[in-house]
């Protein structure tokens, strides 16, 4: 970003690589928590679980780790920027008050409302006894976890603020490793056959895993300065500000939760009870681990950016630095996606292959994983563009993109799952298609404020993009039907070493061609290598 001010550098690619390594151990871990998942329990108990998390890990999404992130961040970088560091202390102390109490509420509310909620989640279960109420049951142990992750995106807040990344970052690491040793350990000392009540064990282990995310941010905090004192003074202006851009910031950022959520309700009423609701997760777990390495990453370091920028309007510098973003995590999510369409089958089989998780439904999750693959670059740019609205006060615009996405999802899902009587791999599809729907909305909408976010560099980029993510698919297939040939007669470490070679080759040939023809990011990239590895 050559127009960038030197303490704007943060946004480039040296700090994306900081919190891309930190988030890939997160993602890796979260990874490994879903195969304990697949291994120790049925289908049956899995959707179970996965109803039960569905809306407090939505809300974590929306409210805690999203809108209010967002909004607390754009009002949070400016006071730092305009005021200092006091003013900002202040708005700190005002809007953790207000968090501690507003989500306790709803974490307590989520508890009593349980019945209903899962019962509209999960409609299509009616014939089935036993899972409304043991899922209302996971639920109820696991909504208090939104008041634990609230508190620490804010947290994760004022240190990116403040350009610490690394520590909030790995914080979501310290959610899965506890989530994974706790719920496994309370599972076995409550049900060593790991039945339906070691479930529950793993309810629990989620919980505690919340709080490690927040406590492992809190010596970052201290080490800044930061003493928290509570404060009732929720009429300040910046709190205004915050609530002010956080409510469209919800319901823009709600798009693709809710339709993750409107594909849980629509997989219930499938033909095939048992299997489709966590396949579906499976699959868009495996989505978010590139999404969240290089489409949040990216997305962190510049909304900080974006938003001490923008206090001077929109200037050459905000497009520059908007423009830099879409690019960057355009050239770090095309190889992931073409990877995972055409090597779904094999990664799916490696991780999620044993215990109770058969082939057939090795199968069934690499078909859904296909469809959101296509749709992994359009999420991974919204992440970038969607929070720069809020960084210039046009948050209306998300909301409505994001409320036109949501009723256009529903109605696709109806279509394929009520009259033409489809499958769960449809369901992925129809997400896939909305998210490119909304990036297209968001990209168009804010060219035509902005005047322009170097739309010529980003074709430019695309184009010299194809060719090599052409490569890396024709090196991925002919990898798995010559190398994998005989996949099913092999042991683990082998499908392991054979599987990461081919992988390997994909990749090199898409980095390597890329750098031949002169991808600037690319370019970056392979520096940003060249100098870790001196160190």
């Amino acid at each position: 970003m050559e127009s960038a001010q030197p303490d704007e550098k943060s946004a480039g690619v040296k700090a994306t690589g900081v919190v891309a390594l930190a988030i890939m151990c997160s993602r890796v871990l979260g990874l490994i928590r879903e195969l304990v998942f697949a291994a120790l329990f049925p289908p049956g108990l899995r959707d179970c679980f996965t109803v039960a998390f569905r809306t407090p890990n939505m809300l974590r999404d929306l409210f805690a780790e999203g809108a209010l992130s967002t909004a607390f961040v754009t009002v949070f970088s400016q006071k730092l920027k305009t005021e200092g560091d006091g003013a900002a202390w202040q708005l700190a102390h005002r809007i953790l008050s207000l968090a501690a109490v507003f989500m306790s509420l709803v974490s307590i509310g989520g508890v009593l409302l349980s019945p209903w909620i899962v019962r509209l989640l999960a409609g299509g279960w009616a014939s089935e006894e036993w899972k409304i109420p043991f899922t209302v049951t996971l639920a109820q142990v696991m909504y208090p976890f939104i008041l634990m992750v609230s508190l620490a995106a804010l947290v994760m807040g004022i240190l990116n603020s403040k350009k610490v990344y690394g520590v909030p970052a790995m914080a979501s690491s310290f959610f899965n490793i506890v989530s994974i040793v706790g719920g496994a350990g309370i599972g076995y000392l409550m049900d060593p056959t790991f039945g339906w009540k070691a479930m529950i064990g793993f309810s629990i282990g989620t919980l505690l895993g919340g709080m490690a995310q927040l406590g492992v941010q809190l010596p970052a905090l201290w080490k800044l300065g930061y003493r928290f004192k509570f404060s009732r003074d929720w009429k300040d202006s910046g709190v205004k500000r915050i609530l002010q851009l956080m409510w469209p910031a919800v319901i823009a950022g709600s798009a693709v939760q809710v339709n993750v959520l409107l594909n849980t309700i629509f997989a219930s009423h499938l033909e095939l009870k048992d299997g489709p609701v966590s396949w579906l997760n499976y699959a868009f777990r495996l989505m978010q681990l590139p999404l969240g390495v290089f489409g949040v990453a990216v997305a962190t370091v510049t909304l900080p950016v974006l938003s001490r920028v923008a206090t001077e309007g929109i200037t050459e510098q905000f497009r520059t630095v908007l423009g830099a973003g879409n690019r960057l995590v355009l050239f770090l999510t095309l190889p992931s996606a073409v990877g995972l369409f055409v090597m779904a089958e094999p990664i799916i089989s490696l991780l999620y292959e044993r215990g109770k998780f058969t082939h057939y439904e090795t199968l069934a999750t690499a078909a859904a994983l296909r469809w959101y693959a296509v749709g992994l670059i359009f999420y991974a740019c919204i992440k970038v563009i969607q929070p720069a609205f809020t960084a210039i006060d046009r948050r209306f615009i998300p909301m409505y993109v994001a409320l036109g996405s949501i009723a256009l999802n529903a109605a696709l899902n109806s279509v394929f799952v009520f009259y033409f009587r489809l499958g769960h791999e449809y369901l992925a599809l129809s997400t896939a298609v909305i998210a490119a729907t909304n990036f297209s909305l968001l990209y168009f909408m804010m060219t035509r404020i902005a005047g322009g976010l170097e739309g010529g560099k980003l074709l430019g980029t695309l184009a010299k993009l194809i060719p090599a993510a052409v490569l890396l698919g024709a090196v991925a297939w002919a990898g798995n039907h010559w190398v994998l040939q005989g996949w099913a007669g092999f042991g683990l470490i082998r499908r392991a070493v054979l599987l990461g070679a081919v992988l390997a080759a994909a990749g090199g040939a898409y980095f390597t061609a890329a750098n031949l023809l002169k991808v600037d990011e690319a370019r970056q990239f392979l520096g940003m290598v060249k100098r870790k590895a001196r160190r």
